[in-house]
């Protein structure tokens, strides 16, 4: 792999999700677009990556949630 960027592989390993995940993640808009691609594959920048973990919104958050009580 490219120093400084994650594979499709690397950023299943860091969510604990399969790679297929990933690819799904991806085309539903739950992950960055990728910031390169690697023959057909694509990577990400290591801090395009941590940037989108540290900003994602907590375990347990879903649509449609409004946080008062009732929810």
């Amino acid at each position: 792999m490219i120093e400084g960027y994650m594979s499709s592989q690397d950023v299943a390993d860091a969510l604990g999700i399969k790679r297929a995940s990933v690819h799904r993640y991806v085309t539903r808009g739950d992950l960055p677009e990728p910031d390169d691609r690697v023959g057909r594959s694509p990577v990400w920048k290591r801090e395009t990556f941590e940037a989108w973990v540290a900003a994602r919104r907590g375990q347990g958050w879903r649509k449609g949630r409004t946080g008062r009580a009732g929810d």
